[in-house]
């Protein structure tokens, strides 16, 4: 799919050593629902990063994760942008699954987004390890 000269692809089908991630040095990760539902936005995060489409409804996690360490490891990207909507339990695991990543190949600048009620909202990294734990978000409800 072409908009503004911008190829989207899924990662799972990009080269490990890709010519363009090796170029650009920068790579958005997205929600493959975020090209219906809010283009003008992945536009705009797309203009100087490679995007990767990524639904975990459709590949495992462990598949993609796997595979983008392997390109975090090969194309020694600088940037890792990571953009879904907020809400979806499959988006979230996104998250996590580059922070995964990240402990496999450090060193990496990842920065993650959602969209909420259709504004752009930048996520720290500390709150999508802590959504991970159940118990840490419980305790933090009970304060």
């Amino acid at each position: 799919m072409f908009r503004n000269n911008i190829v989207f692809r899924k990662l799972i089908h990009v080269n490990a050593c890709s010519r363009v991630i090796r170029k650009l040095k920068r790579i958005l990760i997205y929600g493959t629902c975020l090209r219906d539902e809010y283009p003008e936005v992945l536009n705009e995060f797309s203009k100087d990063h490679v995007p990767l489409a990524v639904c975990l409804e459709e590949e495992h996690m462990n598949m993609v994760g796997f595979k983008l360490a392997t390109i975090m490891n090969s194309c020694k990207p600088i940037e890792i942008i990571v953009l879904t909507v907020d809400g979806s339990p499959h988006c979230v695991q996104l998250h996590m699954m580059v922070e995964e990543c990240l402990k496999l190949v450090p060193g990496i600048n990842v920065k993650h987004y959602v969209i909420y009620k259709g504004k752009t909202i930048e996520i720290p990294s500390k709150a999508i390890k802590t959504a991970r734990y159940l118990t840490k978000v419980k305790k933090l409800l009970e304060e």
